[in-house]
């Protein structure tokens, strides 16, 4: 995810107290466990002067490392941020708690019906919307004779690429694009389609010169690789911080969504701070400071007016007419050992 900037990092943001969002004087602490650089440092500030709670981000770098901080037991942390099918997981698992009144918060008004009780969270019980975008490949166009209309490109690098190729290390989203590819259904019983998907990576491997979801613009930023794995939104940041060259890819074959969404982890000693939080965030001002920071789409069509220029009209974050999107799901636990089986067996 989905999303993002990944590399592990500390931020915390101290400021005094004022008035809250809900209208009336507060002041308490609010930790949040997200994505790194996914959490914009003028967002917490702005909060904390309302509110007068402090707040102390702390940063993972995947769905599955947040899943086993959860799993692990008390975590310390009030909220955290998992794409749409590691919510499913998480409260099947029992590691969320439920809010009440989600719905009836003040701002949630803004929210686009179509997000609202997603399949993920029927009953608005758990969640409200972060970022949404979608994960496929980046290239540099300087470098690089293709033009990112195939999942081929990435699977089956030319000279060009191969050995100058990055791939995230997460199985995620990477097994996921690798079934767009060959035609097959995400979370597969089928072990020959799954042997297919290994074999894919086996058949990569010899081009990548790294997996991992660390530093993917430093890295596409001083050539060490002209073809990465990419998410929409952080490869349009990397435009903007001077990759002119760099091109998100939106394959014929479909590009993996994603959607991201502010969640309760179990036990969170702060349960009002973190309902405080996620009222604040759907304003659409303040839901728009985030996306001109992460550079992503959002569930507040209002925030549209407040977002920069270069973002409403970013080609890596507009999906082309006739490009399949395809969200990621949670497997079963049949599915789910035949994707550990698989990535086990690439990253050795």
């Amino acid at each position: 995810m989905k999303k993002r900037m990944i590399g592990m990092a500390r931020l915390t943001a101290l400021a005094t107290g004022s008035m809250l969002a809900f209208g009336a004087t507060a002041e308490g602490e609010l930790n949040i466990y997200n994505w790194s650089d996914y959490t914009p440092p003028d967002l917490v500030e702005k909060f904390e002067q309302e509110t007068g709670i402090t707040v102390t981000v702390d940063t993972y770098d995947s769905n599955e490392t947040l899943l086993a901080k959860l799993q692990s037991g008390a975590t310390g942390y009030d909220l955290a941020v998992p794409s749409q099918h590691f919510v499913e997981i998480m409260v099947h698992e029992g590691l969320l708690e439920e809010i009440d009144g989600i719905p009836d918060m003040p701002n949630f008004q803004h929210v686009d019906p179509r997000w609202r009780n997603p399949a993920w969270d029927p009953e608005q019980k758990y969640t409200v919307p972060y970022q949404m975008g979608s994960a496929s490949f980046a290239y540099l166009a300087d470098s690089y004779s293709g033009d990112g209309a195939s999942l081929k490109e990435f699977f089956e690098p030319n000279e060009e690429a191969c050995g100058r190729l990055a791939v995230l290390k997460s199985p995620d989203e990477m097994v996921n694009l690798a079934h767009l590819y060959l035609g097959s259904e995400f979370c597969s019983e089928d072990p020959a389609e799954m042997q297919a998907v290994m074999d894919l990576f086996l058949g990569q491997k010899e081009c990548v010169t790294t997996y991992s979801s660390e530093g993917i613009n430093d890295r596409l930023m001083n050539k060490d690789v002209i073809m990465h794995a990419h998410w929409d939104g952080y490869t349009h940041k990397g435009f903007m911080e001077g990759i002119s060259d760099l091109r998100y890819a939106y394959p014929e074959e479909g590009v993996v969504g994603w959607f991201d969404s502010l969640v309760v982890p179990k036990g969170a000693k702060n349960i009002e701070s973190a309902k405080k939080f996620m009222n604040f965030l759907l304003a659409p001002e303040n839901m728009a400071m985030l996306s001109n920071f992460a550079n992503y789409a959002n569930a507040v069509p209002d925030s549209r007016e407040f977002l920069s220029e270069t973002l409403q009209n970013a080609q890596a974050t507009t999906v082309p007419d006739g490009v399949p999107v395809v969200f990621g799901a949670a497997c079963n636990e049949t599915a789910q050992k035949l994707v550990d089986r698989v990535w086990t067996r690439v990253l050795q």
